[in-house]
């Protein structure tokens, strides 16, 4: 009993008790210590047995860390690379050494992978936003009357269809473009204008190194117009040195369509035109 009293005997106790997996507490108690103090002294130079070690979440950051610093990134890229504070991945790297500097190429391809990361991300986000913005808009406008499909198609017409000029009047109604919406809208404007569909002439016109064919039964089911209403499809000769952009499946030319006997209708647009833009500049909306 009075070995265990000495502090050398204690000390033995109290190591033996510790890798015997005995706690601070259960040691205190055996050996009647009172302060964590003297328990300390008891136990110094002992480490803590492995049942006392608590997980780290971070185990798998801090390795990770080391290991983008020894590839060669600085702090401000490792804490932003792992979503962590910078005095943290200085804790955990400042024993390596400084890794060295990295050459002109090897900065490039990193930016660029970076900037492939953040538009990887943000990509989808500002698509998303877009179209929230895209739908609220049509939401706004809602479906149109006929007054308003009268005077947004000839707008429409006014800037791509066919008017006359000074040295050469015709009085035709003609209207080309790419884009099948705008071209279905058109046509909504014609039914619009009491213009029948039998009463209009179609002809494609693309490039020759373009799928041909296939435009052609692209344009003649979107308009759902009779095939003897289309004429003769126009070719664009192909220039090898003209880098184009507009190449591909979803390629298709543009679709000219021509309104025959349309004099009349010709000058109803030229007037619908003119009220719009006579009340847009006198400054005058009405709801």
């Amino acid at each position: 009993m009075n070995s265990t009293r000495s502090p050398d005997g204690r000390r033995e106790q109290a190591i033996a008790l510790r890798r015997a997996g005995k706690s601070r507490r259960e040691i205190k108690e055996i050996l009647r210590v009172g302060s964590n103090e003297t328990l300390n002294d008891l136990l110094a130079g002992e480490p803590p047995p492995e049942w006392t070690r608590r997980p780290n979440a971070k185990d798998d950051l801090h390795a990770k860390a080391r290991l983008l610093r020894e590839q060669g990134y600085d702090y401000n890229r490792i804490a932003a690379e792992l979503g962590v504070s910078k005095s943290s991945v200085s804790l955990w790297v400042r024993d390596l050494a400084w890794p060295d500097r990295l050459s002109y190429e090897e900065c490039r391809k990193r930016a660029a992978e970076g900037v492939q990361r953040y538009w990887a991300a943000e990509r989808c986000v500002r698509e998303a936003q877009r179209e929230a913005t895209r739908a609220a808009a049509a939401a706004e406008i809602g479906t149109l009357t006929k007054r308003e499909l009268l005077v947004s198609g000839a707008i429409a017409y006014w800037c791509e269809g066919s008017k006359n000029k000074p040295h050469f009047r015709h009085d035709r109604v003609v209207f080309m473009n790419s884009e099948p919406g705008l071209i279905m809208f058109f046509l909504r404007f014609l039914d619009a204008a009491g213009v029948g569909r039998d009463n209009l002439i179609y002809r494609v016109q693309i490039h020759e190194s373009a799928d041909v064919a296939a435009a052609e039964q692209f344009w003649l089911a979107l308009t759902g117009a009779a095939p003897d209403q289309f004429r003769k499809t126009s070719l664009k000769r192909h220039n090898p040195k003209t880098i184009r952009k507009n190449v591909g499946s979803s390629y298709r030319g543009c679709l000219r369509i021509d309104v025959r006997r349309s004099s009349e209708l010709y000058h109803h647009i030229e007037g619908w035109v003119r009220a719009a833009l006579s009340v847009a500049e006198a400054g005058v909306t009405k709801p």
